[in-house]
């Protein structure tokens, strides 16, 4: 059986990114799968998708979305605050360090360095737009604070707008996102459905 690829789409200030992160980590090295992280832009996903960041959204939505954390919080039983000391956050700079670290030290380095990433946010509250704060995480997975710099080249920003355009291609619309032969799960609650085709 050939190995199966999955085209892991996100945004590394997502709250459900974070708490999907480890068990698809864990799925994939159960059925040999081959995790190919893709950060994306959301700024440029949601205006073409129907999409809107979290302050646009009707008060309803951002009510039940406090609630919905709370209960897959208390459901997987892992650290989270609702509300973090540092969010809304730009998810930019970390995307772009996410890419460097890929790019150097490959796609199991840049997986590891994006869950630091997602932690960070909900359940360290820290500030991941901040220079120092990235070169620590980058220093806390055993990789050089380098690649910060690296993230700040026109290269990596083409990288960067490169999978950008390549989620528009696959039709993704949020974070996270698992596209696997082609086909596209959204949402780590959509994991159980994400696993199923792994087994397959």
């Amino acid at each position: 059986m050939s190995q199966k690829t999955i085209d892991y789409y996100l945004a590394p200030q997502s709250p459900w990114t974070y708490l999907g992160h480890a068990r698809l980590v864990e799925m994939a090295k159960k059925y040999g799968a081959k995790i190919s992280i893709k950060p994306m832009d959301l700024g440029k996903i949601f205006p073409i998708s129907g999409g809107l960041p979290l302050p646009k959204r009707a008060p309803q939505r951002q009510a039940y979305r406090l609630v919905e954390l709370a209960r897959f919080r208390d459901h997987l039983q892992m650290p989270l605050h609702v509300q973090p000391a540092f969010f809304p956050v730009a998810g930019d700079p970390a995307a772009r360090v996410i890419i460097a670290v890929r790019e150097a030290d490959g796609q199991d380095a840049a997986v590891t360095f994006a869950g630091k990433v997602l932690a960070g946010v909900w359940a360290d509250q820290r500030n991941i737009a901040d220079v120092d704060t990235l070169k620590l995480m980058l220093a806390e997975c055993g990789l050089s604070e380098g690649r910060y710099d690296e993230s700040l080249s026109e290269s990596t920003q083409a990288l960067y707008d490169a999978d950008t355009q390549q989620a528009v291609d696959a039709q993704v619309f949020g974070s996270p996102s698992y596209v696997i032969d082609g086909e596209l799960f959204w949402g780590q609650d959509r994991l159980e459905f994400v696993e199923r085709k792994l087994a397959a």
